[in-house]
């Protein structure tokens, strides 16, 4: 100890006072970044929606007809937004439609039945051809696609990879291309594609879709950047775990939130991430910022110890996925 004192005693005064301006500058950096944290998460209101359009305006959501994007459509419609409604089953679409329109007086719906995974150029024709007189507002990049369960990259079936690549970022990037340009022939808009904490943060035994996600990332921002001078706003939802039938999570938590809340955050929340490390991102809901805000500024993001414990946790999700569907095979 006084070896150590009398090394620090040597430092010049000048040598000390500048590492404790530092110090200081690192540590009021820390307080001023979750300051804007709490600030955003639960005081202030993101963008209001009535940027991008008037009450009868349009938006399309992708993979409309369950879970997250059935409740975009639904809060959507209940701001006094017209839908186009686009996923792969026409009954549960139609069934969609009938029920929002019905709750919703003066509320209009188009659909369009769409298998995302067959990358087919005529279904594509048809959503140009469906928007093509139509004022959009907003697009909500929800399709999306994960891997049945935990698994390692060597051992992805061939379908489930390419179905992955296909649906999250072919479908992403095609539909963003034709909606898009009469966002910014109007100057307005708003194109908001969910993202996920597996693609913000590398995903062992999930690489397909983490890699899937990350793309997604960097081509959202370079789009926002792009868009930005035709006021088209372009914005990536950051999301943890929701009670959906992708992440197979049955039960609400403190972390995982129903979609209701979540979808509520996520509308009202939007451009609200100036605290985040990239640019046009956000993370609407309160646990997952936090959680967010903690990893990027402990370990940060890509570091291998987050890394080491993504890892372990779905090579335990696999082994319990495993275990279950063994016991379910004797059973039959």
């Amino acid at each position: 100890m006084d070896s150590l004192n009398d090394a620090l005693a040597s430092i010049p005064p000048s040598v000390q006072l500048a590492f404790a301006g530092l110090g200081a500058l690192f540590v009021g950096s820390k307080i001023l970044g979750f300051l804007r944290l709490f600030l955003s998460v639960f005081i202030l209101s993101g963008t209001s929606l009535k940027k991008y359009g008037k009450k009868g305006t349009w938006a399309v959501v992708t993979g409309a007809s369950d879970g997250l994007g059935k409740e975009f459509a639904t809060q959507l419609a209940a701001k006094g937004f017209n839908l186009v409604l686009i996923s792969r089953t026409l009954s549960k679409l139609e069934a969609l439609s009938q029920e929002l329109e019905s709750k919703f007086s003066g509320l209009q719906t188009k659909v369009l039945d769409m298998d995302f995974t067959a990358d087919d150029d005529a279904d594509y024709a048809r959503l140009a051809q469906l928007i093509t007189s139509l004022d959009v507002g907003i697009l909500i990049n929800n399709v999306g696609q994960s891997h049945s369960i935990p698994v390692p990259f060597l051992l992805t079936e061939s379908k489930e990879l390419q179905d992955i690549v296909t649906i999250n970022c072919l479908g992403t990037l095609k539909v963003t291309k034709l909606v898009a340009p009469g966002m910014q022939s109007r100057k307005r808009g708003l194109i908001l594609t969910m993202g996920s904490f597996g693609g913000w943060m590398p995903t062992p035994y999930l690489a397909t879709y983490s890699g899937s996600k990350a793309f997604l990332q960097h081509w959202s921002s370079a789009l926002a950047a792009e868009l930005k001078p035709s006021n088209v706003d372009v914005q990536l939802c950051l999301s943890y775990l929701v009670t959906t039938a992708m992440s197979k999570v049955r039960r609400s938590s403190l972390l995982i939130p129903s979609p209701k809340p979540f979808v509520r955050a996520a509308l009202g929340k939007v451009g609200s991430g100036g605290w985040q490390s990239t640019a046009y991102t956000y993370t609407p809901y309160w646990s997952h910022a936090v959680m967010a805000w903690f990893i990027e500024n402990t370990i940060g993001i890509g570091h291998s110890l987050g890394i080491k414990v993504n890892l372990k946790m779905h090579q335990d999700i696999r082994n319990r996925a495993l275990k279950k569907a063994a016991r379910n095979a004797k059973k039959q």
